[in-house]
């Protein structure tokens, strides 16, 4: 196995809570593992090997301070988390829009069926 083969992905690195908590506390300030694993019901040897997978998908850096490792947050990556998201919330947009539409009209209206994306890719037609 490589060590590309071994990396991870942004998507596995943020699918778990702990490594979810992780970026958060190192969004404003980096952090040594000591803190960080105060945060946490676990051993700094768990925490740390959070860190390295938040590492290897490069969401997090690291830099020696002495003989202290800090670790900050690298918010690059999230792009393609963002990039993902952005193309699912059309779905969300035009429920919500019909929603609205539903609520700002007097009832009388039956609420419009969903579009599906063959309605959608019609549309754009």
């Amino acid at each position: 196995m490589t060590a590309t083969a071994s990396k991870h992905d942004v998507f596995q690195a943020v699918a778990d809570p702990t490594r979810r908590q992780l970026l958060k506390l190192l969004s404003d300030q980096e952090m040594p593992v000591t803190v960080l694993s105060s945060h946490f019901p676990m051993s700094r040897t768990a925490v740390s090997k959070h860190l390295r997978i938040l590492s290897e998908a490069g969401l997090v850096k690291e830099r020696k301070v002495g003989r202290e490792t800090r670790y900050r947050l690298d918010p690059g990556p999230l792009q393609e988390l963002k990039d993902w998201y952005s193309y699912f919330e059309r779905f969300w947009e035009n429920k919500m829009a019909a929603l609205q539409h539903f609520v700002e009209s007097d009832g009388s209206e039956r609420f419009p069926a969903p579009l599906t994306l063959v309605d959608k890719e019609k549309e754009q037609d």
